[in-house]
Parts: C-alpha cells; sequence; structure tokens
C-alpha cells in the first residue's frame, strides 16, 4: 500500500462489498443445483434441494460481501479506478460461488 491509503475494514461498506454481495447473491442461488443437473443431464435436479439453494445463497451474500469488500478497493486504490473496485468486488462475489459449486460437485460424485 502506498502512505496515505489504508486498509479497507473487515465487513466494511464499500462499492466492492456491494457488488460481490451482488454477485454472490444471484450465483449462490443456482450454485448448488447446477452441477446436479449438469452431470444427471436434468434441469429439474436444478430445483429439488430448495433448503440448501438457500444456505448456499445465504453463504454466497455474506462471502461475496466480505471478499469482494477486500479485494475490491484495493484493485481501486491499486489502478486508481471506481470500474477497478467493481471488478474487485464482482471477483470477490465469485470466489464463494465457486466454493458452493466445488462442494456441490463433490456431494455429487459420491
Amino acid at each position: 500500500m502506498r502512505p496515505g491509503q489504508r486498509k479497507p475494514g473487515f465487513g466494511e461498506t464499500n462499492l466492492g462489498a456491494v457488488v460481490g454481495a451482488g454477485v454472490g447473491s444471484v450465483g449462490g442461488l443456482f450454485a448448488a443445483g447446477i452441477i446436479p443437473a449438469i452431470l444427471y443431464k436434468d434441469i429439474t435436479v436444478l430445483f429439488r434441494t430448495p433448503i440448501i439453494s438457500l444456505i448456499a445463497w445465504v453463504f454466497s451474500i455474506a462471502g461475496g460481501w466480505f471478499i469482494g469488500g477486500q479485494i475490491g478497493p484495493r484493485l481501486g486504490m491499486s489502478f486508481k479506478s471506481q470500474r477497478a473496485e467493481i471488478i474487485g468486488g464482482a471477483l470477490g462475489g465469485l470466489i464463494p460461488i465457486a466454493a458452493v459449486m466445488v462442494w456441490s460437485w463433490y456431494i455429487s460424485r459420491r
């Protein structure tokens, strides 16, 4: 970090956190069901686990908020651009989605 720049606080409200939560909420809703739907080649599998999808949705929103809130401002400060902060927040929102999808793949393959 350059002098005069501060690190974003954990859970602090910023643009990266909001974007990360938005990306996490949309992707988290379908993250648990998309892998089994692809493996079984049946779109109805996507909607067979609503409680797990709800848990994945909440996890992805929270994870996107915290991770996007850390990555976004750091990229924004590095590139001196609000767009970079938005992209960093979106990337931070994809991390919990990927984690849920990996978990779903692991459970589906057993």
